[in-house]
């Protein structure tokens, strides 16, 4: 990619959480020497152990935390440092005021936030509006670009990039509203507790 691409172009890694140690450790390395600048969930996500041997040797930022609910394990997180760049998927972690508190937890031991944001979904959505709100928000937002038809048509106004960036949505609530075709034409699904 760096070849094809050529210097003027940030790449980003995201391992989706394969490797051991040893193996991301070795990884990493080469992904350094190709001017890679985020590698993310280099290791099970679980073992958060095994990021935080990975981030210690590697001068390349390490980044994670998209599958983690629990401000609990936030809280170790951060504490042992286990990555250099969190990542709250806001829709996972249960909403902008649990993924505030992760992100502000980070700010203050000085780690920078890069929330996950999957698809073109509402989590794009709240995830701007997060990174519009804290003092670490990362250098760069995560903004899909992968076809998802299901996104499609979800809320206006859609969301465009200009200039490679995307604007954070104005007006009422967040900014976007659910388009009422798309959720007619939805499939709907009633959980009940017996």
């Amino acid at each position: 990619m760096r070849k094809a691409l050529g210097d003027d172009v940030d790449l980003k890694v995201d391992a989706n959480s394969c490797y051991t140690p040893k193996r991301a450790i070795e990884v990493g390395h080469m992904l350094e020497d190709y001017g890679v600048s985020h590698f993310e969930e280099p290791c099970p996500y679980w073992e958060l152990e095994w990021t935080a041997e990975v981030t210690r040797f590697l001068d390349i930022p390490v980044a994670g935390g998209e599958q983690d609910y629990d401000l609990q394990q936030w809280q170790r997180i951060i504490w042992m440092h286990a990555m250099d760049i969190i990542q709250p998927d806001v829709c996972y972690i249960g909403g902008l005021t649990r993924a505030l508190h992760a992100a502000r937890m980070a700010a203050k031991a000085g780690m920078p936030c890069v929330p996950h944001s999957a698809n073109l979904s509402l989590v794009t959505v709240f995830t701007m509006h997060l990174m519009g709100a804290i003092p670490n928000a990362g250098p760069h937002f995560e903004f899909s670009i992968e076809d998802t038809p299901w996104t499609q048509g979800l809320y206006t106004p859609a969301l465009k990039v200009r200039d490679g960036q995307v604007m954070v949505p104005e007006g009422p609530g967040w900014g976007v509203e659910v388009n009422p075709e798309w959720l007619a034409k939805a499939e709907r699904q009633v959980s009940e507790l017996e």
